[in-house]
């Protein structure tokens, strides 16, 4: 079956270049409507230039579909704002949000500065709950949305150098879960894509790797289910070089230690804490909670 966007309004954010280019490339092509977001700025988010957005948009219409430029960081909720309204006086509605907006400050965490800590999480996960905060009560109006998170293996399993993006990364992922929960009545479906791909963002990790083989390009058929009519929601999905998997957040069965030596039982029994025979995904939160209050439970009836 044939993914199209036929009427859907899609915007990608961070689509001036790189992967965000792709996805909008892509969606364009399957005939979403789509606004392209890009401040325009370096890689470390300073700067800015109206080129590349609308240089993309110029692209998408002239190979046939429709496209506006927004030139705005997803940091500024007045030009985010402004963005989402030039979609709704142009087309009607927004279907597709996808939150791709990116920098980097990479530093070890002991030279790192807090503000180079606060500017990449404002941008990677405020500048997503900005975008998302803005699009949400129109998806919920029109029973229909597709939110696409941008997350990273550093986020989700951690990478020297990156505290900062990493701590951001697995936030989107916690901003994905909870609303995924908040919008399945609406039909709102949110998920994150985990790319690995040659952009500016990775040119310094480019030796000995097969640059070839890790196009942009490859990642966005990942994304393109992720924000089509039968999306799944709160999946995680790793993509690159034409891989495609799924990563999971899962609680193991655990043990039950209790009293004056408890800490000495985790400590002893620490192989069975991390046994992820019988390990789950959690539908929520309270799944925690459940287990281990059930393991309480039966303790106190052996007792």
């Amino acid at each position: 079956m044939s993914i199209r966007f036929d009427d859907r309004v899609a915007i990608v954010t961070g689509a001036g270049g790189g992967l965000g280019r792709q996805h909008a490339l892509a969606l364009g092509k399957r005939r979403a409507k789509v606004v392209v977001n890009d401040f325009g700025g370096a890689r470390d988010g300073t700067g800015g230039s109206t080129g590349p957005a609308h240089q993309v948009a110029d692209e998408i219409r002239a190979a046939g579909g429709e496209a506006i430029a927004a030139v705005c960081s997803v940091t500024d909720e007045a030009g985010v704002e402004d963005m989402v309204r030039s979609a709704i006086e142009t087309w009607g509605r927004v279907d597709i949000l996808v939150n791709n907006a990116g920098v980097l400050r990479d530093k070890t965490f002991a030279k790192m500065t807090l503000d180079d800590f606060r500017f990449v999480l404002d941008v990677h996960l405020m500048g997503a709950v900005i975008c998302s905060k803005a699009v949400w009560e129109i998806m919920r109006a029109q029973n229909y949305g597709r939110i696409a998170m941008t997350t990273s293996s550093s986020g989700l399993y951690g990478n020297f150098g990156q505290a900062n993006y990493g701590a951001a990364k697995l936030g989107l992922v916690g901003l994905m879960q909870t609303l995924a929960i908040e919008g399945a009545k609406y039909d709102i479906r949110v998920n994150s894509l985990a790319p690995t791909a040659a952009t500016r963002m990775t040119e310094d990790l480019g030796g000995g790797l097969d640059l070839d083989a890790l196009r942009p390009e490859l990642v966005t058929p990942g994304l393109l289910h992720l924000v089509s009519e039968n999306a799944p929601t709160r999946a995680i999905l790793a993509a690159g070089a034409g891989g495609f998997e799924a990563a999971h957040i899962t609680l193991t069965q655990g043990i039950y230690a209790a009293g004056p030596d408890a800490a000495e039982q985790v400590a002893a029994r620490w192989a069975e804490v991390q046994n992820s025979d019988g390990q789950i995904i959690p539908e929520a939160g309270s799944a925690q909670g459940i287990l281990e209050m059930t393991k309480a439970a039966k303790a106190k009836q052996g007792a």
